[in-house]
């Protein structure tokens, strides 16, 4: 079965909105501190309440830290090592963690203008990033590792003091993670964290999400209260309608195939289930000739059909997507000829016959046997038709 979790931030994403959404779902706080135990952080606690924003109810959480811990700044490499030697982290955990943490760091230093490895993570900010984002990569393992995919975050305006200064809204670590990726100027005050940036940019998709059915529902809520928006993150998690019914055209380009193994993955798609299969001359970018691989599949069959064509084609990958077709009633019929019994195959719409066409096989068949041209013998079969 595969799951779905969906993100909206309709207030826009923090990393420990994230972590409030999950526990909302119902992940269990305590399986998130034990997971993260084995980090070398000491001096910090999960704090899980309720809160409301514009009449939405949800779960808030706050990373809380004992003053009296002293907290370093620590940098890029600092936090890999304490992340790679923490048992209680499973490899996945470990390598999702590291990926946002990059990916923050590297967003900083092109900011700044300086190397990756000349980035510290500041002070407090060092220990919520690291709960924050080590237990965003928990908490996808406690909901059984769910595809994730986000609507487009709002950014938010203005300005905001952080230890640099005063920094434009979004921070320029938040707009550079984000690039490439859909995204809405909208709102006011900081409502998408670096953080809630890079978790979204390395642990989601960014766009619509498939159809699916939703199970769950569970409500991050964050520290501010904004007038113009209630400030949570919404995740729906659920499971994907698969509704491989009726028909479906699986296309692929292939620019590196020989005339012998075009003709012998069309036989192949055919044997495979595949309605039809054919082959159709393209131009590619820079003028490079090529061929298109198209098929037409019933849905109980596609899986077995796009398995064909990625064991047996050169592409790398293919598209497919639902058609509607109206297709005639078909039936046979035996028709005699002066050389023997060959099959017609006919096309009906409310018992009128709208077409028909001889089988070649049995023509060529009894051509053969007869020594006469196969034209001939389908002629004959046609007219043998017509006769009745």
């Amino acid at each position: 079965m595969r799951k779905i979790l969906y993100l909206e931030p309709v207030g826009g994403i923090a990393g420990d909105m994230f972590l409030a959404a999950a526990v909302d779902l119902g992940v269990n706080p305590e399986d998130i501190t034990r997971a993260l135990s084995g980090l070398k952080v000491p001096g910090w606690k999960l704090a899980v309440s309720r809160a409301v924003r514009h009449a939405i109810s949800g779960t808030h959480l706050d990373v809380v830290l004992d003053e009296r811990e002293v907290h370093p700044h620590r940098a890029y490499s600092d936090i890999q090592r304490l992340i790679e030697a923490a048992e209680t982290l499973s490899p996945k955990a470990k390598a999702r963690a590291l990926e946002v943490f990059r990916a923050i760091g590297e967003a900083e230093a092109k900011v700044h203008g300086v190397p990756l490895e000349e980035i510290h993570f500041h002070e407090v900010g060092a220990v919520d990033s690291i709960v924050d984002i080590c237990g965003a990569a928990v908490v996808l393992e406690l909901l059984g590792d769910p595809e994730v995919i986000a609507a487009p975050p709002p950014l938010g305006s203005g300005t905001i003091r952080v230890a640099h200064g005063s920094m434009p809204i979004p921070v320029p670590a938040t707009l550079e993670l984000l690039k490439n990726v859909p995204v809405r100027f909208e709102g006011m005050g900081e409502l998408t964290t670096p953080t809630g940036a890079a978790l979204l940019k390395v642990l989601t998709r960014i766009g619509h999400p498939p159809d699916f059915i939703v199970e769950r529902v569970g409500y991050g809520v964050g520290t501010k209260d904004f007038k113009d928006r209630p400030n949570v993150l919404r995740a729906s998690l659920g499971r994907a309608e698969e509704k491989a019914e009726g028909l479906w055209v699986l296309e692929a380009n292939l620019d590196d195939s020989t005339p012998q193994l075009l003709g012998y993955l069309v036989e192949r798609l055919l044997t495979a289930g595949a309605l039809d299969a054919w082959v159709t001359p393209v131009v590619m970018k820079k003028g490079r000739p090529a061929h298109l691989l198209s098929a037409v599949v019933e849905g109980g069959k596609r899986e077995e059909v796009m398995d064909t064509v990625l064991r047996e084609s050169t592409t790398l990958g293919l598209r497919f997507y639902r058609v509607e077709r109206q297709a005639l009633e078909r039936d046979w019929v035996e028709v005699e000829t002066p050389w023997g019994r060959v099959r017609v195959k006919r096309g009906l719409r409310g018992g009128e016959v709208l077409n028909a066409h001889p089988e070649f096989e049995d023509c060529r068949r009894v051509a053969e046997a007869a020594g006469v041209p196969v034209k001939l013998v389908m002629a004959e079969a046609m007219a043998a038709l017509q006769r009745g």
